[in-house]
């Protein structure tokens, strides 16, 4: 199997569930985890759902983070992949599949990774939501390796890998272009 078979062969299985279609949660406690694991609800899109929560990352990173220091940037991404593991993992459970589609968290806190400590410039954030996006669906080693791991830390540590990836071919393109 070609790496984009197997790609859309893991693609498919995120987007049903058993029966066919897409799990759903009620309210309480498990509402407000899938709330804040499915990025405000934008993980049920009908396709595309990573791609949308990457745009809840850039709009998150738009209205506020960009105005924060980098050091402070840091602690709360820190914050968010801790949480966020924790999260992730309690959502795979509520919605009955482990790293079920809805669950984007990690692919905002991995597109978040890939501005870490750069310039906020229009490169900077498209240039990170492509390469993030292109990392994360090829998962280059080790993340599908990483992928593998049960529970929150195998959603979100493979985004991070994949923010890691996009991090540092921006660096290297605002290198190569004088700033």
């Amino acid at each position: 199997m070609t790496w984009w078979e197997n790609a859309w062969r893991e693609w498919r299985e995120k987007q049903v569930g058993k029966e066919g279609r897409r799990a759903t949660v009620g309210g309480g406690v498990s509402g407000l985890v899938v709330f804040l694991a499915s990025g405000c609800w934008s993980g049920f899109v009908p396709y595309l759902p990573g791609t949308a929560g990457t745009l809840v990352g850039l709009a998150l990173y738009w209205l506020i983070l960009q105005h924060i220091s980098p050091l402070v940037y840091l602690l709360v991404l820190l914050c968010l992949i801790l949480l966020g593991s924790v999260l992730c993992g309690k959502a795979e459970g509520y919605l009955g599949k482990q790293d079920a589609a809805p669950i984007v968290l990690d692919e905002m806190v991995g597109y978040l990774t890939s501005l870490a400590a750069l310039p906020c410039k229009p490169l900077t954030l498209w240039g990170g939501f492509l390469l993030f996006r292109l990392f994360d669906i090829t998962k280059p080693p080790p993340a599908r390796q990483i992928q593998s791991l049960r529970g929150g830390w195998g959603v979100m540590l493979d985004d991070i890998v994949a923010g890691i990836y996009a991090n540092l071919v921006l660096r290297v393109l605002l290198y190569s272009m004088g700033g």
